[in-house]
């Protein structure tokens, strides 16, 4: 989707605070600040930088990357979270900061090891990522929106955090198509966690204050704790969105698609199918690279690639419609079967 060149004068950058107290530029995808080039010839710069650069991991000793990485985990907060969590996966708000880049980095998480992490090939792809989930998901509701006028429309964000995606895919269609959006809009985020919700509230209030890229809109954000191993909530909440007459559109960046068994994704996707013609979200490439990656973090992530994603949205019911690749990851757009 283009966007309005009349809109570029009114483009600001916005901060919002995170429980922690950090205050944080909130990413807007259109803004040429965050946005990623996605070009095929930016991509396929973004491809070999990124070899490149694990080419150059690979040629260093093993006692010096630990000796290094050790040094690092002691000095930067960014890599303690991605090398010490117990977790398995990266918290939401260290995810959010790493997609800010190295030039927004806030201070006490902007030392050398900091920036140096921000400033890494792999990190451009994780802003890559919801970038592209960000645009599937306007792309495909201009016909939908276009077609009701009327209907309320919520965005259902599984395992969001913040759900930057669904504000993005927001602004993204203010900036083509504001007319659009003269409607009900909700944010609906399923999360186990509170911290990124809490921000994401924030970053939206920001959004629409003096100077934010969607100003005038009336967008509501819930939060509702979820665990995506029982989609009880979920079954329930696309139930009541039908009844009203919702348009719905469903996405998880860096979510269940990457994270969950294959069973959660199932069942998921089976609740979302009986309203939700729309779903998007990143899926781990299957890769050698990526899964050599994987095996030196904590992270419990199931390189799984479009390949292995496919069949199991099938049998909930969907297909892959579209694709678009930021190497790490693939970012799909779902569509009911048939």
């Amino acid at each position: 989707m283009q966007a309005d060149p009349a809109a570029e004068s009114f483009k600001a950058i916005v901060r919002a605070k995170t429980r922690g107290g950090l205050d944080l530029p909130v990413i807007d995808v259109t803004h040429p600040r965050f946005r990623v080039p996605d070009d095929p010839g930016s991509l396929k710069a973004q491809r070999d930088a990124f070899i490149a650069w694990d080419h150059h991991r690979r040629d260093v000793p093993k006692w010096i990357t630990q000796f290094m990485l050790g040094l690092a985990v002691k000095r930067s907060r960014l890599m303690r979270a991605m090398f010490q969590s117990d977790k398995g996966f990266l918290d939401s708000i260290s995810t959010y900061i790493l997609k800010l880049g190295e030039k927004d980095l806030p201070p006490g998480v902007d030392g050398p090891f900091d920036r140096m992490i921000a400033r890494s090939p792999h990190v451009v792809l994780v802003r890559l990522r919801m970038q592209q989930i960000a645009g599937l998901l306007a792309g495909a509701l201009v016909e939908p929106l276009a077609s009701d006028t009327a209907a309320p429309l919520h965005f259902i964000n599984i395992a969001g955090g913040p759900a930057l995606d669904s504000m993005n895919a927001v602004i993204v269609l203010n900036r083509g198509r504001p007319e659009l959006l003269q409607r009900p809009i909700v944010i609906d985020v399923l999360d186990a966690q509170d911290d990124g919700p809490w921000f994401g509230a924030n970053a939206l209030a920001a959004l629409q204050g003096p100077g934010g890229a969607l100003r005038g809109l009336g967008i509501e954000f819930l939060h509702r704790a979820y665990d995506w191993n029982d989609p009880t909530k979920l079954r329930a909440l696309v139930a009541d969105l039908m009844s009203r007459g919702a348009i719905m559109a469903a996405s998880s960046e860096g979510g269940l698609f990457e994270y969950g068994t294959d069973q959660a994704i199932v069942a998921n996707l089976k609740a979302l199918h009986a309203g939700v013609k729309i779903v998007a979200g990143s899926v781990t490439s299957s890769s050698e690279m990526r899964k050599r990656m994987i095996a030196e973090t904590r992270f419990r992530l199931y390189p799984r690639g479009i390949e292995g994603f496919a069949p199991l949205a099938a049998q909930a019911g969907y297909a892959v419609a579209e694709s678009k690749s930021a190497v790490l990851s693939e970012q799909v757009l779902l569509r009911p079967l048939g």
